[in-house]
C-alpha cells in the first residue's frame, strides 16, 4: 500500500513549480480583474459598488478564519497534523465565518438585492476557503502545477460565469451564485482529484476525499498555532476593506463602485511587487541570518530603488494618461474621476515601498510587531474614514489612503531599523550572531 511519502515521490522541481505557480497567478489575477471591467462595462457603478461591499464584508471574516491554515499545512514537514485535522478545522472555521457574515448583514441593516448579494459571496469565499486547504496539500507535496491549473481554470469560469450572468439577467445576485456553483463545480471534479492523486490508498476504499477529523486537542493545538497569522491576514484585509465599507455607507454604492474600480487599478503593481518580494525573501533571510548588514541593507536599497520607480511611474500615468485609460477600460463616466485616480495611485506608490521594505521584516523573523503594525493602520484608518468621508467626500478618501500609506511606510521603516541595529557593521559567524540578536 502507498504511503504519503511515496504519494509525494512525483513532485516536481523548483522551476516547474515557481514556473507554474507564476502563470496561475498572473491569470488568477488578470480573471479577477477582468469580472470587475465587465461589470462596469455592462452595468452601472451601483453594482460595482455592490460587488465591492460584499468583497469588503466577506474577505476580513474569512482571513481571520482561514488562518493561513494553507500555509501551516505547506510547511509541515514533519507531518505532525494529517489532512483530515486540517479539513476538519477548515469547515468548522468556516461554517463560523458564515454565521458571523450573516449576523453582520442583520445587525448592519442590509436588506433585500444587497443582502442577498452579500450572502452569496460570502458562499462564494467559503468555497474558495475549502478549495484553499486542498492547496496546501498539494503545495506540502509540491504540485504546485495542480494548484496552478486550478487557479486557472477557477479564473475563467468565475470571468464567464458572472459576466455572462449578469448580462443575460441583470442580476448582481444570480451572477455571485454563478461563481460559487462555478467554484463548488471545480473543486468536485477537479480539486478532489488532486486529492485522490496525492493521498492514493491512504484513502479508505469508496472514498474521494477522507473524512474530516474533529479531534479537539489537535484543533485547539493547530488553531494556537495559526490564530496569530489569521490576526495579520485579517489586518491586512481591514486595511482595504474599511475604506469601501465607509465610502459606501457615507458616499453610496455608485461612488463606491467608482472608488473600488479606481483603486483596484494597484493591482498590477502590486503583482510585480509581490513576485519581487517573494524572490528577495531567501537572499535577504541568508544575509540577515549571516549579519551582514551591509548586504541586508543593500538588497533593500535596491528593492526600494525599484519600488520608487514602479510607484513614480504609476503617478506619471496617472498625471498624463489617467484620463484616457479610465475611460478605456471602464466608462468615460469613471474617466471624471481622474484628478482622484492621482491620488489613489501617489498612495499605491507608498504602499509599494513599505510592502517591499515590509520583506526585510520577515527576513528579521520580526513578525509579532507587524500586528501592532497593522492594528494600528486600521485603527487610524477607522478614525479619518469616519473624520473626513462624510464632511470631504472622495477628498476626504484621498487624503485618507495618502495618511494611511504614510503610516505604515513609517512604522515599517522604526521596526527595519531596530532589526537592523541589532546587525553587526561587518559579516560575523552564525553564533556571534545568535549571540547579537534578539532570540
Amino acid at each position: 500500500m502507498r504511503t504519503v511519502e511515496q504519494a509525494s515521490s512525483a513532485r516536481l522541481s523548483l522551476r516547474a513549480n515557481f514556473s507554474w505557480t507564476f502563470a496561475g497567478n498572473i491569470v488568477f489575477a488578470a480573471c479577477q480583474w477582468g469580472m470587475l471591467i465587465v461589470l462596469a462595462k455592462i452595468g452601472s457603478p451601483e453594482l460595482v459598488g455592490q460587488f465591492a461591499l460584499a468583497s469588503a464584508i466577506t474577505v476580513p471574516v474569512l482571513m481571520l478564519t482561514n488562518m493561513q491554515l494553507r500555509d501551516i499545512q505547506a510547511t509541515d514537514a514533519r507531518r505532525e497534523y494529517p489532512f483530515k485535522d486540517y479539513l476538519g478545522l477548515r469547515l468548522l472555521t468556516t461554517m463560523l465565518a458564515l454565521l458571523f457574515i450573516a449576523g453582520t448583514v442583520l445587525v448592519l441593516g442590509y436588506r433585500g438585492e444587497t443582502a442577498l448579494v452579500i450572502m452569496t459571496f460570502g458562499l462564494f469565499k467559503a468555497a474558495e476557503a475549502i478549495s484553499d486547504i486542498v492547496f496546501g496539500l498539494l503545495q506540502q507535496h509540491e504540485r504546485m502545477d495542480r494548484v496552478a491549473q486550478s487557479l486557472i481554470i477557477k479564473g475563467l469560469l468565475s470571468l464567464i460565469a458572472l459576466g455572462s450572468v449578469v448580462y443575460l439577467t441583470g442580476s448582481l445576485f444570480l451572477g455571485v451564485l454563478g461563481l460559487a456553483v462555478a467554484w463548488l463545480a471545480v473543486i468536485v471534479l477537479f480539486d478532489l482529484r488532486s486529492l485522490a492523486l496525492i493521498l492514493g490508498d491512504t484513502v479508505p476504499t469508496g472514498a474521494r476525499i477522507p473524512r474530516p477529523r474533529w479531534h479537539r486537542p489537535n484543533l485547539l493545538a493547530l488553531t494556537r498555532l495559526a490564530l496569530p497569522m489569521g490576526l495579520v491576514m485579517m489586518l491586512i484585509s481591514l486595511a482595504t476593506s474599511i475604506p469601501r465599507f465607509f465610502v459606501g455607507r457615507y458616499l453610496g454604492e455608485h461612488t463606491l463602485g467608482i472608488f473600488a474600480a479606481l483603486t483596484y487599478l494597484q493591482v498590477a503593481g502590486m503583482t510585480v511587487v509581490s513576485a519581487l518580494g517573494q524572490s528577495a525573501l531567501p537572499r535577504l533571510s541568508q544575509h540577515y541570518a549571516a549579519g551582514n548588514r551591509a548586504a541586508f541593507r543593500g538588497l533593500l536599497l535596491r528593492m526600494a530603488a525599484i519600488g520608487l520607480v514602479l510607484g513614480g511611474g504609476g503617478v506619471l500615468v496617472a498625471l498624463v494618461a489617467g484620463r484616457l485609460l479610465l475611460e478605456l477600460i471602464y466608462q468615460p463616466e469613471y474617466a471624471a474621476y481622474a484628478d482622484f485616480f492621482v491620488w489613489v495611485m501617489v498612495a499605491a506608490g507608498i504602499t509599494y515601498l513599505s510592502w517591499l521594505l515590509g520583506e526585510g521584516m520577515k527576513a528579521a523573523r520580526y513578525l509579532r510587531v507587524q500586528v501592532v503594525l497593522f492594528g494600528v493602520q486600521v485603527i487610524v484608518l477607522t478614525i479619518l474614514c469616519i473624520w473626513l468621508i462624510p464632511v470631504y467626500g472622495l477628498v476626504g478618501v484621498a487624503i485618507m489612503m495618502v495618511v494611511a500609506a504614510l503610516i505604515h511606510l513609517i512604522g515599517t521603516l522604526l521596526i527595519l531599523a531596530r532589526a537592523t541595529a541589532a546587525l553587526p557593521v561587518g559579516p560575523v559567524s552564525e553564533a556571534s550572531y545568535k549571540e547579537q540578536t534578539r532570540p
